[in-house]
């Protein structure tokens, strides 16, 4: 029964160990995925605009903010537009993830901005990686049309 208890614990512990939001300062000058550098970024705005107008971005670098960053891995974050819409950025085959720490800062991506449908699967997963409550999971009900950021690199500018 003791070796039964200690084994518990033991998981539990290790569980809480790896279940951590992800570390690290996301300081100016830290980069993420592919190295890139802050030369001829566009601006955000500029950039969204043109992909609800029809054109979409293989490879484009831009300026933004991010608002949210996902807690359990960082693989995903949020930016906020100029007219308060928030765009999804995923990481390019979930090649590399960025720090909590990053929320609230300045960066520069570099990658795919396409126009894209989200599942009601997917954005109930992102609700819940967001730790929406239930009633807000609940509320989705329609696949989403937005803009989408695939990042293949994710430099912090301030």
């Amino acid at each position: 029964m003791k070796k039964f208890l200690i084994i518990l614990i033991l998981a539990g512990v290790s569980t809480l160990a790896i279940a951590q939001p992800p570390a690290g300062e996301a300081k100016p000058g830290d980069f993420y995925g592919e190295k890139i550098s802050t030369d001829g970024a566009l601006s955000f705005s500029d950039v969204v605009r043109k992909v609800q107008g029809g054109n979409d971005f293989s490879n484009v670098k831009f300026t933004a903010k991010v608002t949210d960053v996902c807690p359990k891995k960082g693989c995903w974050l949020k930016l906020e537009t100029p007219q308060g819409e928030e765009v999804m950025v995923k990481m390019k085959d979930y090649a590399f993830f960025l720090p909590v720490a990053a929320k609230g800062k300045q960066v520069v991506i570099e990658g795919e901005v396409i126009m894209k449908t989200t599942s009601v699967a997917e954005l109930k997963h992102y609700a819940e990686d967001a730790k929406k409550t239930q009633a807000e999971i609940d509320a989705i009900k329609e696949p989403k049309k937005e803009v989408r950021v695939t990042a293949k690199g994710i430099v912090i500018a301030q």
